[in-house]
């Protein structure tokens, strides 16, 4: 890293740049598969960029996670590094990840750190945990486009093991209407270093098909259909209680000028993953298996407003079916960021 960076006087532009995550959500759950929750504060992210020539960056700066009404002024503090290089249709970032995705699509169920499907990562990570650091290669060619990353969110100590997750999520456009999405996820709990703990793994993989339909009356419609299967091992040295699960998602949207609707259907058959959403997993919240096959539908509507060119507004609301039990949730996101370009 260090032998890459050029000198200052090398570099073309110098940027001071801010960037604030607003998050409020509400969830009234109350079923066996997961609890109501509150999550309510802001994640700020400051940085000085230094544009070493047009195809590398170098970021230094801080990060911080504010929980409204906690004790701490911020929940979680932590250093913003990365070296960012961009060699044609791919972009490699080494150290601070650019997450979460939050308000860059517009929709709940589309806001996690990586934008997976819900049974894959949960969408509330992305306030639970807006900080990732490791590595990460986005590639945005007109055929193909995704990213693939690698977050490292513990060491292996003697307390306990090391943990990470890795992942993809893409898609291969056929045609101007027709697309392949992938979608993978892999969380690994180990470390040889010190046998701290069961060595764990969950792994989940999704890939189906994205029809966009053109309208007269909506900006964008669209259907996606995805078959997923899993695997999930809590402890390699208890073979027994691993399992391996099937399931099948499809999701229906629409969007005109700032507004979005959107319908889930859910039916999974001993689903698990470690950072999937509850109410889409084959186990309760004490950690039972569920025996039978999991049903779960939401719909819901999403108002978009951009009251500056650096400002995002989203406000949403969702009712959910979680097997025979109906519930509601709201969201309310906010983005703001603030750029000052310095002279060299």
């Amino acid at each position: 890293m260090w032998g890459i960076a050029a000198p200052a006087t090398s570099q073309e532009h110098v940027t001071v740049r801010a960037d604030t995550l607003f998050y409020g959500d509400d969830t009234e759950f109350r079923n066996q598969f997961r609890d109501g929750e509150t999550i309510f504060g802001a994640a700020i992210r400051g940085a000085i960029l230094f544009d070493v020539n047009e195809r590398v960056r170098l970021a230094l700066g801080a990060f911080g996670n504010l929980r409204f009404g906690g004790n701490d002024a911020f929940e979680q503090v932590r250093p913003v590094v990365s070296l960012t290089i961009v060699s044609g249709p791919s972009t490699f970032v080494f150290g601070t990840l650019q997450t979460p995705q939050a308000a860059i699509v517009p929709g709940p169920d589309r806001t996690g750190p990586h934008g997976l499907l819900p049974p894959l990562q949960r969408e509330t990570l992305a306030f639970e945990r807006p900080y990732e650091a490791g590595l990460s290669w986005t590639l945005d060619h007109p055929r193909l486009r995704g990213t693939h990353w690698i977050n490292w969110q513990r060491l292996n100590t003697e307390r306990h093991r090391e943990r990470f997750d890795a992942g993809a999520a893409g898609e291969i456009r056929a045609t101007n209407r027709i697309a392949i999405p992938y979608q993978a996820h892999v969380v690994h709990e180990g470390g040889q270093l010190f046998p701290s703990g069961p060595v764990a793994d969950s792994v989940a993989i999704a890939s189906g098909v994205i029809v966009r339909v053109a309208t007269a009356f909506f900006d964008h419609v669209r259907l996606e259909v995805y078959g997923l299967v899993s695997r999930h091992v809590p402890d390699r040295s208890a073979p027994e209680r691993s399992r391996s699960g099937a399931g099948f998602f499809t999701r229906a949207d629409a969007e005109r000028r700032g507004w979005r609707g959107h319908l889930i259907v859910w039916r999974g058959d001993d689903f698990l993953t470690d950072e999937g959403d509850p109410n889409y997993l084959s186990a309760t919240r004490d950690g039972r298996r569920y025996r039978g096959v999991r049903d779960y539908a939401e719909t819901g509507v999403t108002r978009t407003i951009k009251p500056a060119a650096d400002v995002v507004l989203e406000v949403s609301g969702r009712v959910h079916r979680i097997e025979r039990h109906y519930e509601y949730s709201f969201r309310v996101l906010a983005t703001a960021a603030v750029s000052l370009r310095l002279k060299p």
